[in-house]
């Protein structure tokens, strides 16, 4: 049996709701499984753990996440206790950096029994491949003077070793899902770091000739998302495009309630990290209300990452069924609780697997 050791960060708001059902859903289909195991060590770091020790988490803190397989992750972020610079920049933005989690991956495709905006969504499924690394969320830039003459510059960084590396792997994801790749761009406006985004692109097709590769300007490809998002595959993006390109894949799938994520180091020194889409919601924390589904959902991620790819799509199909039987909480237009959402998915392990 394959054993894996995961360190579990809940977070704030809901995050402490979400992360113990979905681990009481791996647990399940675990046991049922009967080929690996999973044990957990949970942090208790925060907003809670900032406000009693000044730091989002203690001082060896990466030291100790250093030691597990994957890092599960809730949500991050209580704006009441501390403001959101902080919060990130202290927990889920260390992570991702000092861990060279240099990809993050987020799928979107429509779910049966979660009602897309979208008149005709014509079951789309796509996957987002976001650099994750440097880009237009670099820290590159800086202030000076005031008042009217206040000058800000703010420089988006692109190497060729970062964006190589993100198209290899987008490349090669799409080689084993329907072999079409499209890059989102703006080289019609952005003078220097798309042109050169558009040329990596190029000279790394010829290693991939079964790929079919489109370019799209991002605010053509916003629409198109929204008026076909069922003639997408695998989109590759820089951190800003991604960033935005996925929030509206969460959005044409009915809720951000339901997206899961990976952050994923490429190079097996360091752990990746998977956390749902969907911020701590503080506004629904203690009333049973939050959806289970993000974080349930990267939770099979988790275990794709893990190479447990059968036990991960059994966890699909099961969350799936679920949902197409009704069963959901309120902000996808059911009258489930959190609780009773978990508890239907593992009940369906029950009845098919065992």
């Amino acid at each position: 049996m394959k054993k894996y050791e995961i360190s579990v960060i809940p977070g704030d708001g809901i995050g402490k709701e979400v992360v113990p059902e979905a681990i009481r859903v791996l647990n399940k289909l675990s046991e049922i499984h009967g080929g690996f195991q999973l044990s957990y060590k949970e942090f208790p770091w925060g907003s809670d753990y900032y406000m009693q020790h000044g730091r989002m988490i203690p001082e060896d803190g990466m030291a100790q996440l250093e030691q597990s397989d994957a890092i599960f992750l809730g949500a991050v972020g209580d704006p009441a206790l501390v403001p959101d610079h902080i919060s990130l920049n202290g927990l889920l933005l260390k992570i991702r950096r000092e861990f060279e989690q240099v990809v993050n991956i987020r799928p979107a495709k429509q779910l049966e029994g979660v009602a897309s905006p979208l008149s005709h969504p014509k079951d789309f499924d796509f996957i987002v491949v976001r650099e994750n690394s440097e880009g237009e969320y670099s820290s590159s830039g800086g202030r000076v003077h005031s008042g009217e003459d206040e000058v800000v510059v703010q420089n988006a960084v692109f190497t060729k070793k970062a964006v190589s590396r993100v198209m290899k792997y987008a490349y090669q994801l799409a080689e084993t899902r329907d072999s079409r790749l499209t890059s989102a761009t703006k080289s019609n406006g952005i003078v220097h770091s798309m042109p050169f985004w558009d040329e990596v692109l190029k000279e790394l097709s010829s290693d991939y000739p079964s790929v079919e590769v489109e370019n799209f300007h991002i605010d053509a490809l916003s629409a198109f998302m929204v008026t076909k998002p069922h003639s997408f595959d695998v989109i590759v993006g820089s951190n800003l495009f991604g960033d935005i390109l996925t929030d509206l894949g969460s959005a044409i799938m009915g809720s951000i309630g339901i997206a899961p994520s990976g952050n994923l180091n490429l190079n097996h020194k360091h752990p990746s990290m998977f956390e749902p889409v969907h911020g701590s919601a503080p506004d629904i924390v203690g009333q049973n209300l939050a959806n289970p589904i993000g974080q349930i959902w990267t939770a099979k991620m988790m275990l794709d990452h893990l190479g447990e790819n059968e036990a991960g799509a059994e966890l699909l199909k099961a969350m799936e069924y679920v949902l197409k039987n009704g069963v959901k909480t309120p902000d996808i237009g059911g009258t489930n609780s959190t609780e009773e959402v978990s508890n239907a998915i593992i009940d369906r392990f029950s009845a098919v697997l065992q």
